[in-house]
């Protein structure tokens, strides 16, 4: 995604924080850009029961039918080649499956969930492949099969007085705040599971990883993350409103191909 970052949104006029992590969270000028300031889209999601909040419902969508629950395809500009979304059916439940070969694009939803008391996140995926040049420490190795984004409200309070100025100009080009940081949970190549890095292209987004290199590949991966704790460890605060949820897979960097599943995306109490 070493293109995808520096440019601007496609659609709905927004600013991508996924576009953002490439060039630094704020190249506004010539190269507005997380790796996360999601698109905007309609709607604010409800909590469906007391103890959940579910956000990607793949499984009661159809099979080759449209995006459930307000997911919306987010593109790059000047990136021709975009990774493939489509819904399919695996062993009898329907799953987002994505292909991509040296292309980046990304699916997006906005939702408005309070961690304090939704703190867990849960979902499981599967790849096909890893990557060869991957490599979470470096630009060049920015690319995983899967990933999953989770974006933060702005917050004033957690900003310093310069990065201030910089939300502000934001807000004035685009109408809307930047996300005030994101969690991105990734499968790598090889970096230790566990490991929790800044993105190499801005420290507003930090990388965790929670699966590494092959021996998983071509199995189903069930995730618990309580993304409260997970925030804590990565910024040193308490997490603002969570704002966005993003899926990802992405080769452009490192001009490879890659196959990976995702299943539901489900918020819980503790």
């Amino acid at each position: 995604m070493l293109r995808n970052s520096a440019n601007h949104v496609e659609h709905q006029g927004g600013v991508s924080i996924i576009k953002l992590t490439r060039h630094g969270w704020y190249s506004f000028a010539g190269r507005i850009g997380i790796g996360l300031c999601l698109v905007l889209l309609a709607g604010t999601i409800q909590a469906e029961s007391p103890s959940t909040v579910h956000v990607g419902t793949f499984s009661r969508a159809t099979e080759g039918g449209p995006y459930p629950d307000s997911w919306k395809p987010l593109t790059f500009h000047k990136i021709d080649e975009h990774t493939e979304y489509s819904l399919v059916e695996d062993d009898g439940i329907v799953v987002l499956k994505a292909v991509s070969r040296g292309s980046s694009s990304g699916l997006t939803r906005e939702v408005t969930i309070d961690p304090k008391l939704y703190p867990i996140v849960e979902w499981r995926w599967k790849i096909e492949n890893v990557l060869q040049k991957g490599d979470v420490t470096t630009k060049e190795g920015d690319d995983y099969p899967a990933r999953l984004y989770i974006t933060f409200a702005y917050d004033e309070s957690k900003i310093d007085f310069l990065d201030q100025a910089r939300y502000e100009l934001a807000r004035l080009l685009h109408g809307q705040y930047p996300p005030t940081g994101a969690i991105n949970y990734i499968w790598e190549s090889r970096s230790p599971i566990g490991t929790l890095v800044p993105n190499p292209y801005t420290d507003r987004v930090k990388m965790i990883v929670l699966e590494s290199g092959e021996a998983k590949a071509g199995q189903w991966v069930v995730e618990s993350r309580n993304l409260h704790e997970d925030y804590q460890k990565a910024f040193g605060d308490d997490p603002p409103m969570i704002s966005g949820v993003a899926v990802m897979t992405d080769t452009d960097n490192t001009q490879e191909s890659a196959v990976a599943y995702y299943g539901d995306i489900v918020f819980r109490k503790e």
